[in-house]
C-alpha cells in the first residue's frame, strides 16, 4: 500500500500539475475563443483565426447591435430570464430551505418514505418528465405562459435534500429548545435563528437554483412559441436559426456577443457568493 510520502513526491506533484493546467486549458478555451471572438465583425468572425483577434475592434459595435437588433428584443428576452429566475430559482430556495429545515429538526409520520421520494426524485432526470410536465400544463391552459416556466421551476429535490442534510448538524437542537421555552413561535425561531445558521447552505441552493433556471433550455422550449416569452438560452438560439433556410440571415456576431452578456450575471453572482458556496460545501464535512 503506498505511503502519503509516496503519493505525493515531486514526480507525481508534477504529473498533478501537468494534467490540472490541461483540465484547465480544457475548460478556459471555449471561454477565451468567445472572448474573442465577440471582438469580430461578421466578415472577420468566419474568415479569420477562432483563437486569435482579426479585423477592427468590434465588441462595443457589435454589443449595440446585440440590444437594439429587431426593436432590442434581447433586453426582453434578458428581462424575462431574469423574472424566470427571481421567481422560480428565488422560490425554489424558499421551498427547499423550509422543507428541508422541517424534515432535518421535525419528527412526523411518514418521515421516511418523504425521504424515498426525495431522493427518488434526485434520481429522475428532467427530460423524463418533459412530456408529463408539458401535458399536465397545456390541460390546464398554462402553456405559453410566464407560470410554465416558473411553477416547474420551484421543484428541486436536490436542492431540499442538500438543506435537509446541512440542517441536521448546523442548528443544534438545544438552541431551538431555548428559543421555544423563551416563548419564540416556530416561525419566528426559524426566521431569526436558524435562517442565519443556515446562510451558506442556502446560498449553496440559491446558485445551484439560479444556474439551473439561467440555463434551461429544454423546458422553455417545449412550452413557449411567442418570442416575447423567450428566456435568453431560446432566444440566442432562434438567432442562430437565423443562418439556415431560404432568404437566410446570419447574425453569429450578435449571437456570440449576445452569449458573452448573458455569461456575465452567472459570473457575478458566483464571485460575490463563492464564500457562502465554499462554506456550505465544506460544512458537511467539518464536524465541530
Amino acid at each position: 500500500m503506498s505511503t502519503p510520502s509516496q503519493l505525493f513526491n515531486p514526480k507525481s506533484s508534477k504529473l498533478l500539475t501537468a494534467m490540472m493546467a490541461i483540465f484547465l486549458l480544457y475548460a478556459f478555451l471555449p471561454l477565451v475563443w468567445l472572448l474573442i471572438s465577440s471582438t469580430k465583425t461578421q466578415e472577420a468572425l468566419l474568415g479569420s483565426f477562432g483563437l486569435w483577434f482579426s479585423g477592427p475592434f468590434a465588441l462595443f459595435d457589435n454589443v449595440a447591435q446585440t440590444l437594439t437588433y429587431n426593436d432590442g428584443i434581447f433586453l426582453r428576452w434578458f428581462a424575462n430570464t431574469l423574472l424566470y429566475v427571481l421567481a422560480g430559482a428565488g422560490g425554489a430556495t424558499l421551498l427547499a430551505t423550509m422543507a428541508g429545515y422541517g424534515l432535518a429538526k421535525y419528527s412526523f409520520p411518514g418521515k421516511r418514505a418523504v425521504f424515498a421520494v426525495v431522493l427518488g426524485a434526485i434520481a429522475v432526470p428532467g427530460t423524463a418528465l418533459a412530456v408529463p410536465t408539458f401535458l399536465m400544463f397545456s390541460h390546464l391552459g398554462l402553456t405559453n405562459t410566464i407560470w410554465a416556466i416558473i411553477i416547474p421551476s420551484l421543484i428541486s429535490p436536490f436542492g431540499l435534500y442538500l438543506v435537509w442534510v446541512y440542517a441536521i448538524d448546523a442548528v443544534p437542537v438545544e438552541l431551538l429548545e431555548a428559543a421555544r421555552v423563551d416563548g419564540a413561535g416556530e416561525l419566528r425561531t426559524f426566521f431569526t435563528i436558524s435562517l442565519r445558521l443556515l446562510a451558506p447552505g442556502v446560498v449553496t441552493v440559491a446558485l445551484f437554483s439560479i444556474v439551473a433556471v439561467w440555463n434551461n433550455y429544454f423546458l422553455p422550449l417545449i412550452m413557449l412559441n411567442d418570442p416575447n416569452l423567450f428566456p435568453l438560452t431560446i432566444g440566442l438560439t432562434q438567432w442562430s436559426a437565423q443562418a439556415t433556410g431560404v432568404g437566410s440571415d446570419p447574425i453569429f456576431h450578435l449571437v456570440i456577443t449576445g452569449s458573452v452578456l448573458t455569461i456575465i450575471p452567472i459570473v457575478l453572482a458566483f464571485l460575490l457568493l463563492q464564500r457562502y458556496w465554499q462554506s456550505g460545501l465544506g460544512a458537511g464535512g467539518v464536524k465541530g
